[in-house]
């Protein structure tokens, strides 16, 4: 027997190829399941590499299992040149480019979009999922929300465009909103445009980028489309004490981009979540007849996180020669060939050897809070 889960959530934030973890630990739920056909995320919100694994759930959420199956198979057999252009010569176009615009940029006044060119994703979504389902499940129950987030570069908003049932209201914050519109592949590649790595996308009028840039409530999109309970899978480690070390030497510039990242993709998450908590803890203790007189609002959430056991730069940096040749050589000139630019790796390393152990960690944490998942779950 399985409680109703009809307003449980999903969070499924970004971190490029990290997010092969979400993979398993869907896995581990999904074996848990008494009927593992029925979809116990009726709400799913997704940034980045993480709306992709949302969107490909939202489209199969008519069968659990096989939207699970569907997902595990694309992680499990991944390879970069799924993702973006990882021969030699899209390599050295893409490096080329940037560096006549470092060292010619005041004469020809223009400057390169990315990194890397991220076109073979569009074609590996526009050919695996398909959008029109989201309508059919919606209108069968099977789905009740689901949302995907970017950044508009002009405005500086966090923007999250959501499909759901008729009686869900767009929501407008501080410098973040809710927009309902029909969910695509362009919305994936916006949310998934890592900065300085893949392309901004132009979505109506704006230019966004990923959308863990700027989201200061990275849980707050699963709320207002309705969520009581929210699963949140993270792709790092949420609560990480790292010993202070002496730095003898100049940090790289693959360190210094993979720290950023680390702050775009990370940090959010675990304040917003800290801040749930503590707001659920101060109406746990408030009367309900006190928090009516007053006006409160605020509702409590029931919240579960998983996230990784193990610094995944680490394992990035084990793996990291399973990358192209020409990847590499680009990469170890930004010094992120070796630990300290394990960081930067673990974002871009789309590679059957890290993403599979991905899986299989995802897999193994989750089995370690198989009480925890089932009593969230209500699974008896």
């Amino acid at each position: 027997m399985t409680a109703d889960n009809s307003r449980t959530a999903l969070v499924l934030p970004g971190g490029g190829a990290r997010a092969a973890y979400q993979a398993g630990v869907l896995a581990a739920i999904r074996d848990m399941l008494p009927n593992a056909t029925v979809n116990p995320f009726p709400i799913l919100c997704g940034t980045s590499a993480g709306a992709i694994n949302a969107l490909t759930l939202a489209c199969h959420a008519e069968n659990f299992r096989g939207a699970v199956e569907t997902l595990n198979d694309v992680w499990r057999n991944m390879h970069a040149h799924h993702v973006y252009r990882s021969d030699p010569i899209g390599v050295a176009a893409s490096g080329a480019r940037w560096l006549s615009s470092l060292a010619l940029g005041w004469f020809i006044r223009k400057s390169p979009r990315s990194l890397l060119d991220n076109d073979p994703l569009r074609q590996l979504l526009a050919h695996r999922l398909d959008f029109g389902n989201i309508d059919r499940s919606i209108a069968s129950g099977s789905l009740h929300a689901v949302s995907v987030t970017a950044s508009g570069y002009t405005s500086g908003h966090s923007v999250t465009f959501f499909q759901a049932r008729a009686d869900v209201d767009t929501w407008t914050r501080t410098h973040r909103f809710g927009c309902r519109d029909r969910l695509g592949v362009e919305h994936l590649m916006a949310s998934a445009a890592i900065p300085f790595v893949f392309p901004a996308i132009k979505l109506n009028r704006e230019w966004f980028g990923d959308g863990s840039m700027r989201q200061l409530a990275p849980v707050s999109p699963a709320i207002h489309l309705g969520a009581e309970k929210i699963l949140v899978i993270g792709a790092g480690r949420i609560s990480e004490q790292i010993e202070r070390r002496r730095g003898e030497s100049y940090p790289t510039l693959a360190q210094i981009a993979g720290h950023a990242l680390s702050s775009i993709f990370l940090d959010g998450l675990s304040v917003d979540i800290e801040r749930m908590q503590r707001i659920n803890r101060t109406l746990s203790v408030i009367p309900d007849e006190v928090k009516a007189g007053a006006g409160i609002a605020l509702r409590p959430i029931e919240t579960l996180v998983i996230a990784p056991s193990e610094r995944l730069d680490f394992l990035a940096a084990r793996h990291a020669r399973a990358l192209p040749p020409a990847v590499r050589v680009l990469l170890r000139g930004m010094g992120a060939m070796n630990r300290t630019g394990g960081a930067l790796v673990s974002y871009l390393l789309f590679e059957q050897p890290y993403t599979r152990a991905l899986i299989d960690l995802g897999y193994r944490d989750t089995e370690k809070v198989r009480d925890e998942v089932r009593a969230f779950l209500g699974i008896s």
